[in-house]
């Protein structure tokens, strides 16, 4: 089955799934705080994916037990929420979200920062933020995959950083993991042409220390194999004739001061 190419009515529907979950992200930024846990969040995801009229995608997705990824400090990916895992001053803190809503899915996340935190958690955050634009932005019909990962690797690297080889983008439509996979290491002018209609997520993992990543017995939990901090940022993209759409636009306060109220 080759990459499917959206119009129409679909990439509206397209829209809404994304905005959807950009909104869900945008809910949890504003109730984060010191105290909060993982299973908090996991709990505020689930409400407010249901307000919008909508399903979590990720629970059940084979086998993930929650319906959100909460990857704290050291955690690369697919972190599982936890009752007993407290959000501190001083960490880090991904929070990625899916939406199902009729029939497509949108897939954000954001790296945020609780109260203050050390000068390499404000840069890894701010380089994988960097990474992830970057990315977007070369992003247009006739370019090649291996442009976005291209783009990454150069400015990861300027910046004293690494980009985690294992993970990538994807496809994402009326499945939320389908082709084409999308590197963030790769070489300019390799891999398949985009075209006008595709929809794929650009979503850099980048490592304040070296890019080697190990899993922990949970199957799902993926850390930095030295320990050092990790951060990403996800968006949906739509490819256009003119370059691109984000599908998950949101405006984020990113720095959690300790004295942000819960609302």
């Amino acid at each position: 089955m080759g990459i499917p190419l959206f119009k129409g009515s679909e990439v509206e529907r397209l829209r809404l799934a994304g905005r959807a979950a950009a909104g869900t992200l945008a809910h949890v930024a504003t109730r984060l705080q010191p105290g909060v846990t993982t299973a908090d969040i996991d709990a505020w995801v689930r409400e407010d994916t249901a307000r919008r009229g909508g399903t979590p995608s990720q629970l059940g997705y084979k086998g993930f037990p929650a319906t959100v990824c909460t990857s704290r400090n050291h955690v690369v990916c697919h972190g599982i929420p936890r009752t007993d895992e407290v959000l501190n001053p001083g960490d880090i803190v991904n929070v990625d979200v899916t939406t199902h809503l009729d029939g497509f899915h949108g897939d954000t996340s954001a790296t945020f920062m609780i109260g203050e935190v050390s000068a390499d958690a404000k840069h890894v955050v701010d380089v994988a933020r960097r990474c992830r634009d970057v990315g977007v932005s070369v992003v247009r019909h006739g370019a090649r995959l291996g442009d976005i990962g291209a783009a990454v690797m150069a400015l990861a690297k300027a910046e004293g950083c690494s980009v985690v080889e294992e993970f990538g983008g994807h496809g994402i439509g009326r499945q939320m993991h389908g082709e084409p996979h999308v590197p963030h290491v790769a070489r300019a002018g390799t891999g398949i042409t985009l075209k006008s209609g595709m929809v794929i997520t650009i979503e850099p993992m980048i490592n304040l220390g070296r890019p080697d990543i190990r899993m922990m017995p949970d199957g799902w939990t993926v850390v930095t194999a030295d320990g050092s901090l990790s951060a990403q940022f996800e968006h949906t993209v739509l490819v256009t004739r003119d370059g691109c759409e984000v599908l998950t636009p949101n405006e984020l306060s990113l720095h959690i001061l300790t004295s942000h109220p819960e609302s």
